[in-house]
């Protein structure tokens, strides 16, 4: 079996989902047997797990609960639900400590990663370009999905 973790961008366009579900699909298919390792977070990692299940793979969740701030929203209860297993990852310090602590998890228990990304090297402690970096250094296979035609909403300042 082959453990493929995932990163990617939370916010995306609606048309978007549907693009990376088939290319997520149409990668994951190339395993015989998949098992998905997310945060579940809104956009890439939720799409991701879909694709896992339309694979007919298995998925596992790391949960970053942050401890000094309110915690992110909840991922849809039917995809806990169907998850093989569920950690709660708290961390201590800013929420970003606890997503990054989270990123590295599903980078550690993983063969490969998946990142659901534009490429854009911005972003903050634990987002997808430092998730990849950490990949990376680990030795671990990144393979980047973003099809043509994707994008992220913007969200205004």
């Amino acid at each position: 079996m082959t453990t493929i973790g995932v990163t990617g961008h939370i916010r995306l366009r609606p048309a978007t989902h549907r693009l990376i579900l088939r290319e997520l699909v149409q990668l994951l298919s190339g395993y015989p047997r998949v098992h998905g390792v997310t945060c579940l977070a809104e956009g890439s990692d939720q799409i991701f797990a879909r694709a896992v299940q339309a694979c007919r793979g298995t998925f596992e969740v790391v949960l970053p609960v942050p401890a000094a701030a309110s915690p992110p929203a909840a991922p849809p209860s039917h995809l806990l639900r169907q998850a093989r297993r569920v950690t709660r990852l708290e961390v201590a310090g800013p929420p970003e400590a606890a997503y990054e602590a989270a990123s590295r998890e599903v980078v550690e228990r993983s063969d490969i990663l998946v990142a659901v990304w534009d490429g854009d090297p911005a972003g903050g402690r634990g987002g997808t370009a430092e998730t990849v970096e950490w990949a990376k250094a680990l030795g671990r296979r990144v393979v980047r999905v973003w099809p043509e035609g994707a994008e992220r909403l913007t969200v205004p300042v």
